[in-house]
């Protein structure tokens, strides 16, 4: 699975809604399954899993987009840590009394079947320090003018940019104006930092930028990772 991919994000923007009240439970699990095929948790299909968590206490999911040393919304333990860390991302499914780590791998079975198994292991307690969706936003800007100025007069073949990005980041009905327009932006910069990595720069080039597009990867992160818990804080963040 790869980390741009967007089951965990829409499972995590959906989810949410759901659990909010916005949206239904079959229209959650569409919209996962429109980007991440059949999806099923161990081998339970996704409506009744996430029916059988909500009864269970089931009232929050959590996004992890974590990268090599940067273990962004994880908690441990390590086993779960190091199968988000494999993937680049994990949903955790916050429970009354547990909390369970859902980690996206392929599912395909014969020839024709496509689809996404949600690999489940417990999970640690919920971080407290990662970033309000204003704190995400600024550190956003600051990271991309940053970015923009590190890389201005390298040189090198810049592929063209897409018609559109890639999909992904997308937020469910429900979240507040600010965490969409977050989320969007976030998204499009993340399509461009996997542009940036196939540029043909020199040695030289790829130094003078590498820095400043580390600190944007981490910034894009953290500002998805925001926006998709602001639907819970709809006045603080709207």
């Amino acid at each position: 699975m790869r980390p741009e991919s967007p089951v965990c994000p829409s499972l995590v923007a959906w989810g949410n809604a759901w659990l909010s009240g916005h949206v239904g439970l079959d229209e959650a699990a569409d919209h996962v399954e429109a980007v991440a095929g059949p999806v099923v948790a161990g081998d339970v299909p996704l409506r009744k899993y996430l029916a059988n968590l909500r009864s269970d206490g089931l009232h929050e999911f959590r996004l992890a987009l974590p990268a090599p040393g940067d273990p962004l919304g994880l908690s441990g333990p390590p086993t779960f840590n190091s199968s988000a860390l494999d993937a680049g991302q994990a949903a955790v499914a916050v429970l009354r009394d547990r909390r369970l780590g859902l980690v996206p791998v392929p599912d395909r079975r014969g020839s024709s079947y496509v689809g996404t198994r949600l690999e489940v292991h417990d999970a640690g307690p919920v971080r407290q320090d990662l970033p309000s969706l204003a704190e995400a936003e600024h550190e956003l800007s600051s990271a991309m003018r940053a970015a923009t100025e590190a890389l201005t007069g390298v040189g090198g073949p810049v592929q063209a940019r897409p018609d559109r990005p890639e999909s992904g980041g997308e937020l469910a009905p429900g979240y507040p104006a600010r965490a969409h327009r977050v989320s969007t932006l976030a998204t499009r910069l993340a399509a461009v930092l996997v542009l940036a990595g196939d540029r043909g720069l020199t040695s030289s080039q790829v130094a003078a930028g590498a820095a400043a597009l580390r600190d944007l990867d981490r910034a894009v992160r953290r500002a998805l990772v925001a926006a998709h818990h602001a639907i819970f804080e709809p006045v603080r963040n709207s």
